[in-house]
């Protein structure tokens, strides 16, 4: 720009033949600031970024960053976790959903399903993992799906020990000392002590979530007791059974496990049934059982392409493993505290990294 002012063609902006010694000093000085407004002028675009352009960049990359995230998982498979008709499933796949969606980045969903349901949903990959499985139940399923068909697979031990049994308060041995055993519940006057409306001249057995894999009729029966089963429906409905009957010191007798906050909260006798074994479960399917339940070593079952679909999260779900006492502190936040599943998973998580942070890829 100056170039050109200062090199216009035919006639010069400072040419003037007239009075040429006193008007050439004007000219001057009209040339010495004109220059120096066009320095500052061209001096404004140099190298510098306005401050604009400095935030539309930055906001850029920051959206390319959220971008990324977002990216990265919507790559990721949505994982499907099982979740059984009692607390300490609902607990098990919460703590693994929050891991999974925290520190691995997978969209997590959880679905209901009774525990004999969920195995031809792992086999058909519309639900990925179920984190509690009690085996003496599932011998048939463990025989069709993992070694027959191989469509599920083995996800390794949870670490919690189960075992389902029979149960009462123990007020009730104070007026009966011969019903700590099974041989107490063949007499007649037990039947009386245990009859409702509902059973007439036959003691009240009460059983749990329809769905549950229990074999109480068949004890029942080939014991020869003169009891009969009554579903509650669900756990909650035993326990609120349970206290009911305990608010009032009655007989009460009904199907429950351990590991459960339950036997904290009560005083609780376990009923001494016929020991337990391997002859005994032959029989079930035709149902033959007269014997207590095992102690379960609880598993975990996975849908057989999870570790090549989504080998992280397998790797997760896989070294997951905590112990009873575990288990029962988060059961016992939630039913005993009144915390919710979320808040009793996230403190057991929160107060765990040690555990936990070993399961991570």
């Amino acid at each position: 720009m100056l170039t050109a002012i200062l090199h216009h063609p035919t006639r010069s902006l400072f040419y003037k033949k007239e009075k040429p010694m006193k008007n050439n000093w004007k000219f001057l000085t009209l040339f010495l600031l004109l220059s120096a407004l066009l320095l500052t002028a061209c001096g404004s675009g140099g190298d510098e970024p306005a401050e604009s352009d400095t935030a539309d960049t930055t906001s850029a990359e920051t959206s390319d960053e959220v971008g990324d995230e977002a990216a990265e998982t919507e790559d990721k498979m949505t994982i499907t976790l099982v979740e059984n008709a009692w607390s300490a499933s609902e607990l098990n796949v919460t703590v693994a959903k929050i891991l999974l969606e925290d520190e691995l980045g997978y969209p997590v969903e959880i679905i209901s399903l009774d525990e004999n349901l969920q195995w031809p949903a792992l086999a058909s990959g519309d639900a990925h993992a179920s984190l509690e499985v009690w085996p003496s139940g599932h011998a048939a399923n463990v025989e069709e799906f993992i070694e027959g068909a191989g469509t599920v697979a083995n996800g390794g031990l949870l670490g919690p020990v189960g075992r389902i049994g029979w149960y009462m308060p123990s007020y009730v041995l104070e007026q009966d000392p011969s019903l700590a055993t099974w041989e107490g519940f063949t007499k007649p006057e037990a039947a009386e002590m245990f009859a409702t409306a509902e059973t007439g001249d036959l003691g009240q057995f009460l059983g749990g979530d329809p769905s549950f894999v229990q074999y109480d009729s068949d004890i029942i029966n080939n014991l020869g007791m003169p009891f009969e089963v009554v579903f509650a429906g669900s756990e909650e409905a035993i326990l609120a059974q349970l206290d009911s009957a305990y608010s009032r010191e009655e007989p009460v007798l009904f199907y429950f496990w351990t590991p459960h906050s339950i036997h904290a909260k009560y005083d609780l006798a376990r009923v001494e049934l016929p020991e337990y074994s391997d002859d005994c479960y032959a029989e079930a399917d035709s149902g033959g059982v007269d014997c207590d339940y095992p102690g379960d070593d609880l598993f975990k079952i996975f849908w057989s392409g999870l570790a090549e679909a989504a080998p992280d999260a397998h790797t997760l779900l896989s070294n997951m493993n905590y112990s009873t006492e575990d288990q029962i502190e988060m059961i016992a936040a939630v039913e005993i505290d009144g915390q919710s599943v979320e808040e009793a998973a996230q403190a057991w998580i929160d107060a765990n990294e040690d555990v936990w942070s070993t399961w991570l890829p």
